[in-house]
Parts: structure tokens; sequence; C-alpha cells
């Protein structure tokens, strides 16, 4: 289902020189023997993921739906980059799905939170809480505030029933909390670190609540699973795309990767690629730095730049080759913005042109090398065949580097710093 294109990297890629590294590799992730291995759930999910809770989301989420106009997701980072990014990349940044869904825990901006909570005093909400340990400074607080507002509205009986925890399956605060009021809960995989949560409860309750169609984003993830299970980097997409950011990170050095869209509802996908090869390959010095760009709109912010500044950089093109909606252009008697030689024409036509011209203009004209994937249509199933496509390559990639895809030990530092800053208790040294 996904096309990749490397004829336009201005370097050849020599992916013949991968041959070996691809059948090691691939064999060190089916056989879990890699540094990391012991949060390699993700590789089987979609195969072997919990169905009776599956058939629970789905459940909560039509409960959430017939009784809420709100739902709060209270995380941050892979609690729910992938949510959101399947959420506007499916619904569009306008949707007409019943309930809306609003994020809050990922940031300890006041001007945010406080206009939030106003926002909410008027409107039924829910709550999905989303936090392995219970004790994420950023979503700790959300939920805090999140629980205050909804007891005051509601009492805290019915606030127990519209919150809904995802949350390690045995232990941790929120766990704990989650036992003694009575919350409903989901479980995050003690094999899955979060930014390779996506297609477990971590992104699919709010997915589902959107009204996602979660059954087919499963079948994507699974035929992917299916396709993408194969040594051979000549048939391999997902390998070979792997192989070109190794190659032109260390041998053209290039130290950037820019992924590029044209739809501004797929913002947050390239949100949530900069966390999944961030902080899998950004680490013992090595490692590329994850930019994001949507064109047409940011060329003419950074079009200069990309075009004729620094060598630094590549682009990956996410391309999605039928739109969900499209607009006709239509004559005008005076033409005088001078447009009617695009009369008859569709936007999506009219953005292709944008895409194609901009690659030659990047890859020919600046010389900056240009990776191409294309899905045929951005919908569930798709979206789950590309969610697990990223999520190999990017074990790939990190193996290469010869470094652990599945740890963040750079995370905890601004913590460290942050909780002495603050006065926690354990923190004082």
């Amino acid at each position: 289902m996904i096309k990749l294109d490397l004829s336009h990297t201005v370097s050849s890629i020599p992916l013949d020189a991968y041959i070996q590294d691809a059948k090691y590799i691939n064999n060190m992730l089916k056989e879990k023997s890699g540094l990391g291995n012991e949060f390699t759930g993700w590789l089987t999910l979609p195969k072997d993921y919990d169905k009776e809770e599956f058939a629970r989301i789905k459940k909560a989420a039509k409960y959430i739906q017939d009784n809420f106009d709100v739902l709060v997701v209270a995380g941050i980072g892979g609690s729910y980059l992938g949510a959101r990014c399947a959420i506007e990349a499916l619904n569009g940044l306008f949707p007409t799905n019943k309930v809306q869904i609003i994020y809050m825990g990922n940031t300890l901006s006041s001007n945010y939170v406080a206009q939030v909570l106003d926002y909410l005093k008027d409107k039924k909400f829910a709550i999905n809480c989303i936090s392995k340990s219970g004790t994420t400074t950023e979503t700790s607080v959300a939920f805090r505030l999140l629980k205050e507002l909804l007891i005051s509205k509601v009492g805290e009986e019915e606030a127990n029933k519209a919150i809904f925890a995802t949350t390690d399956k045995n232990r941790g605060a929120l766990k704990q909390e989650a036992d003694k009021k009575g919350y409903e809960t989901f479980v995050i995989p003690d094999n899955i670190g979060g930014r390779y949560s996506v297609l477990t409860a971590v992104g699919l309750l709010p997915i589902a609540v959107a009204g996602g169609d979660i059954d087919a984003m499963m079948k994507g993830a699974y035929d992917a699973m299916i396709d993408l299970d194969n040594e051979d980097i000549a048939t391999n997409p997902c390998y070979q795309f792997a192989a070109a950011r190794y190659y032109l990170y260390k041998v053209e050095n290039k130290s950037i990767e820019m992924y590029v869209t044209y739809e501004p509802n797929l913002t947050q996908l390239s949100e949530w690629l900069k966390q999944l090869f961030g902080e899998s390959e950004g680490k013992d010095g090595v490692g590329l730095l994850p930019d994001s760009a949507t064109f047409s709109t940011d060329l003419h912010s950074l079009g200069q730049f990309i075009q004729e500044g620094s060598h630094c950089l590549f682009e990956t093109n996410i391309i999605v080759e039928e739109p969900n909606f499209d607009v006709m252009i239509n004559s005008d008697k005076e033409n005088l913005d001078g447009l009617n030689f695009l009369a008859g024409k569709k936007l999506s036509y009219i953005n292709k042109k944008a895409f194609e011209g901009t690659l030659l203009a990047h890859s020919e004209d600046g010389k900056v090398p240009n990776i191409i994937i294309t899905i045929p249509k951005m919908d569930a199933y798709n979206l789950g065949y590309l969610f697990y496509f990223f999520e190999k390559a990017c074990g790939f990639s990190a193996y290469l580097l010869e470094i652990n895809p599945f740890n963040q030990p750079g995370v905890e530092i601004y913590k460290k710093r942050m909780f002495k800053l603050l006065g926690k208790p354990g923190y004082d040294k």
C-alpha cells in the first residue's frame, strides 16, 4: 500500500550495500535479540492485541459519544501525539464528529490550561487520563485540575463514571487511584514504549471516540506487519527507507530530516514522527534532527532556506494521492486576479503541481535530497499501515546506528533539574 520513491535523492542510494544489514537486523527484530528487545511488543501487536480489551474500547467509545460533548485527553508525548495525529488526519481540522476532542496534560502553560478549563465549564465532558506511572508532572497537574472541575459540576460519583484511565496493568499511582475510585481502565502494555503505543488503548480509545474505524486501522497495521516481514531490502520499502536515511546521514553528512506534507491536517503526523525518530535515534551523540514543514504554507517561510541555504537537510515527503474532499476553481468574468488559467481545475490538482514543482526546485535546482512516501488515501486502513511502516523503519534505523531504539534516558534530565528547582522531596541535591 506504500510507494517509496528514491529517484530524487540527488546521489543514488546504494541499497545493495545494505543487503546483509537488512538480513541481520530483520532477524534481530524477529527474534527480539537486539538492544531494548523488552520493548518490541509493537512488532506483533496487530496480531496479538487483547481482543477483549479492544471490544471494551469500542463500548466505552460509544458510551462517551452518547453521553458527552467533549473528551479531554490528558497525556504528553506518546500518550497523546499518536491519537491527535490520527484524529486530525482522518477527520480534518474542522471535524463534524459528535464529540469534540481536547488535549491537556501536554504543557505547563498557565495560559493554555486556564483557557481550556474555562471553556469546559459549560460543557459536558469526560476525561481520558493516559499515563503509565500516573506521576508525569504535566499530565498529573492537568488531571488534578480536570477532576476538580468535573467534581464541582457533577459530583464525585458521576465524575468517576466520566473518567477513563489508560495506564499500567498492575501498578502505579493512576492504576491505584482508578481501582479506588472505580474508573474504567485500559492497559499500556509493559513491552511497548510510549512512542510506539498509538495502536494500543493509548491511541485507540480517543480515535474511536472521534469516530475513527479502529477495526480498519488494525487491519492496515496487520497487513503492514505481514508485508514488511521480509529481509530482502530489494523488495522491502520499509528497509529501503531506513537505509536511505542512514546513507544520507552517514555518507552525505545530512544532519536534519524534514518531514514534509501538503495537507494541514497531517501536521500532527509530522509531530508524531518527530517524537518517534527523535527519541529513538537521538542519543549517544548520533542521530538525525527531525524537523517538519507543511507546504505550500511553509514554502513562504522556510522555502528560501531549503532552496539556497546550507546543505544540512533532506526532505521526506508524505503524499496522499486521493484527497478526502475537493474544491473546483471557477472562472471569474473580470479575472482581476489573473487566475482564469486555473478555471475548471480542482484544487487537489493544483496542490499536486505545487508538490511536483517544489520537488524539482529543491532536488534539481537546490540539490536537496528528497524521499517520497505515497499512500493512496488517508483513511483508517492506510493510516494503520503507515503507523506500522514508520515504527518498523525507526527500529531498523536505530539498529543501523547501533543504538537502543526503545529507551530515552535523556528525557529524565530536565525533570530532575525542574524538580530540584520546585523543591520536590528527594531532589534537593
